[in-house]
């Protein structure tokens, strides 16, 4: 009601009517199951497991219940209570009942192959035991044993088969207690029709057999004396590597599986090839014959020589004895095997000896002389030979050349000798062949020793030169830029003409014979004396002075030029091609004189056409007024001159006069007043040009007055 009070309304939860067992009861040595009624309003029932002190509990929902984690053959006391929110019940009546026995432990094994033998530790509180086993293909019937002992043996078994073992201890009332199932197989039986194929190439066997039931792997045994060899395979077949040759193994072959092995086959015996031959030895008994001999080995039926020669052909011999005889010939390498032979095949590859005859000579060797001093042998291959020897004997002295080469060459050989030369050929294995044949060789003529030379002229020279040749003939070279000269003699001199001046030249001799030619003879310089310059010409450049130029001479290096009178001379040393003469006196005749000399100081003279020097110049140039437009030009004239030519030049015009033979002035007229004239007195020749370095005189010449005025000279 509307502002009245509340009323609480409280339910309680009775708990629930105590449970009833109906029974208990032991299937598993761990556990017991409760079976009770259910009891309205509950939810859960607690089951209690009671041995002493100790107590198991478990809550469950409904009937049946079990208590796990129990002793195996022991009393419990069983309460159940039930549960519901109220709570739990009191404790029903107890129950007793009592755990079952423990399942035996089993150890199986398979001794046999038609065994299984099963064991177990004793069970508490058990009375007996039973023990059943059966094929795990569910094939044939089940076997099954009761017994109070801790083991059994299952006899008549199926070999490398698998079978299901399954064991319980019973207590004095015969109730069982837990079981314990096993699986285990058979041992395989051993294998049948074992086959051995023996590969005498890889000396290995390849062993094969049927293959048993149940087996998972296969072990063979290969044994001679203390020497084991193993394959494991888990096909029918298995390869044993590793045999030894000259060995008889016995072989059989052992089945495995999870449970163990079968009994080993019976041993088949296998014999392998025959070990190679050993302490093989080979002789040449005598020249061409070979004979190869060896000890005997185990299991050895016969035996095969084999003899190659280096060439590839091969020869053989088949014998039961331990030798054999074969041909050989010189320079040969044979290549030697021997090989044991038995129903298993060839022993393998031993030891390849090699035997080398003594090497063969070379059949004709060819000597040719390359030079005065030296020869070149050659010759063609020989068989067996690795080294060549090369001899060149004269009296007590010999030249030796050694070489793997079919060519040899003998240098540093004296001169203008006869040699006696032989090739021998060697091998490391049986050293020289001393039985080859020599050949005579001669060497070519010594080389000439140029003594002197002699110039017999200016383009001769005479050359001189000293040698022990026997029938020689010697010819000389003069070698320089300008070309070569020769000449040619049988004795120790000859002369070479027409050498070009100022030239070089190396000059050296050779000898020459029906044998060859020597080496040339040490070079000796030649210089010839410089050329004469072609051309030389003089000009006169003052009264007192002259240039002297020339065309240059071959091989020069300097000259020296002379001009000389009766009244002095005037020289000059110069590297140029030309030069000024001073202290020449005029109008005077020289002669000319040039010398060319060369770099080392040869010098060549050299003469020309005379020369005369310039007329001389007159002194004193005066001019005097002889008239208002007239002027008389006056000089003192020298000794040797006689005719004069006078010469007036200004700006209003050029004048001039030349006075009869004889005379020292003449006059101009009509030369206009008020002007500056040069003066310019010269002598007149008739082999020369007018000279142009006399002295000239400036004068003024006024248009008032009677006198002339004089300027400066020039």
């Amino acid at each position: 009601a509307q502002g009245g009070s509340h009323t609480s309304i409280v339910i309680s939860v009775l708990a629930p009517d105590i449970p009833v067992i109906d029974q208990a009861y032991s299937k598993l040595s761990n556990s017991i199951t409760v079976e009770w009624r259910a009891v309205p309003g509950a939810t859960s029932y607690l089951l209690s497991a009671q041995d002493g002190d100790s107590c198991t509990e478990t809550i469950v929902t409904n009937s049946p219940g079990t208590v796990m984690g129990l002793k195996p053959a022991t009393s419990y006391r069983i309460t159940i209570r039930s549960i519901n929110a109220g709570g739990k019940s009191q404790p029903s009546p107890s129950r007793k009942a009592k755990t079952v026995l423990a399942a035996p432990v089993l150890s199986v094994s398979s001794p046999s192959c038609d065994s299984i033998a099963v064991s177990w530790k004793a069970v508490y509180m058990a009375a007996g035991f039973s023990v059943s086993l059966m094929r795990s293909d569910g094939l044939g019937r089940m076997l099954k044993q009761n017994t109070t002992n801790t083991f059994f043996v299952f006899t008549n078994l199926d070999p490398g088969t698998l079978y299901t073992i399954k064991a319980y201890a019973w207590n004095a009332n015969g109730l069982p207690g837990d079981d314990f199932t096993y699986n285990q197989r058979t041992s395989p039986q051993a294998p049948v029709d074992v086959q051995v194929v023996f590969n005498s190439g890889a000396l290995r066997a390849v062993v094969s057999w049927m293959p048993a039931e149940g087996a998972l792997t296969y072990s063979v045994t290969a044994s001679s004396g203390l020497l084991k060899l193993k394959c494991n395979t888990s096909s029918a077949s298995c390869v044993v590597p590793s045999l030894q040759c000259g060995s008889e193994y016995s072989v059989s072959v052992t089945a495995h599986n999870d449970a163990g092995s079968s009994k080993p086959t019976d041993a088949v015996s296998l014999k392998t090839i025959p070990c190679a031959p050993g302490n093989i030895s080979i002789e040449e008994d005598e020249p061409g014959n070979l004979l190869v001999s060896w000890s005997s080995v185990s299991f050895g039926h016969y035996y095969v020589v084999f003899v190659k020669s280096d060439d590839g052909l091969e020869v053989h011999c088949n014998t039961s004895h331990t030798q054999c005889h074969f041909q050989s010939d010189c320079g040969f390498t044979y290549f030697i095997s021997v090989f044991a032979y038995n129903k298993a095949g060839q022993s393998p590859l031993g030891d390849v000896f090699n035997y080398t005859t003594a090497p063969c000579c070379p059949s004709d060797f060819h000597a040719v002389l390359v030079a005065s001093d030296t020869v070149e042998v050659t010759w063609a291959p020989v068989r067996g030979a690795e080294l060549y020897e090369t001899k060149a004997a004269e009296g007590s002295s010999a030249v030796l050349c050694n070489d793997t080469a079919t060519a040899c060459t003998l240098s540093a050989l004296r001169c203008n000798t006869l040699y006696n030369i032989t090739v021998y050929s060697f091998s490391e294995a049986r050293g020289s062949n001393t039985s080859c044949t020599s050949k005579h060789v001669a060497t070519a003529p010594c080389s000439p020793e140029i003594k002197n030379i002699s110039k017999e002229a200016l383009s001769v020279i005479t050359v001189h030169w000293q040698s022990n040749n026997e029938e020689a003939t010697y010819t000389v070279t003069a070698r320089g830029e300008a070309g070569l000269w020769h000449c040619t003699s049988s004795g120790n001199s000859c002369t070479l003409i027409n050498l070009p001046c100022g030239s070089a030249f190396s000059v050296s001799a050779i000898a020459r014979s029906q044998v060859g030619q020597s080496l040339p003879s040490y070079s000796v310089p030649l210089e010839t004396a410089p050329c004469c310059p072609n051309d030389l010409t003089l000009t006169q450049v003052t009264q007192s002075v002259t240039n002297i130029s020339w065309s240059a001479g071959m091989g020069a290096q300097t000259y020296v030029t002379m001009l000389e009178s009766s009244k002095g001379w005037a020289k000059c040393h110069t590297p140029l091609n030309y030069c000024l003469l001073g202290c020449i006196t005029c109008g005077t005749n020289y002669t000319v004189s040039l010398r060319a000399i060369s770099e080392t100081g040869l010098t060549s003279s050299c003469t020309y056409q005379g020369y005369s020097s310039s007329a001389c110049c007159p002194s004193g140039v005066k001019l005097y007024r002889i008239s208002s437009n007239g002027i008389r030009v006056y000089w003192r004239a020298s000794a040797e001159t006689k005719s004069y030519n006078a010469d007036l030049r200004g700006s209003k015009g050029n004048f001039t006069c030349t006075p009869s033979s004889g005379r020292n002035y003449c006059d101009i007229t009509e030369i206009p007043c008020g002007d500056v004239y040069t003066a310019v007195v010269s002598p007149v020749t008739d082999k020369e040009p007018k000279l142009t370095f006399c002295p000239k005189k400036i004068y003024s010449v006024t248009c008032s007055g009677s006198s002339v005025g004089m300027g400066k000279n020039t």
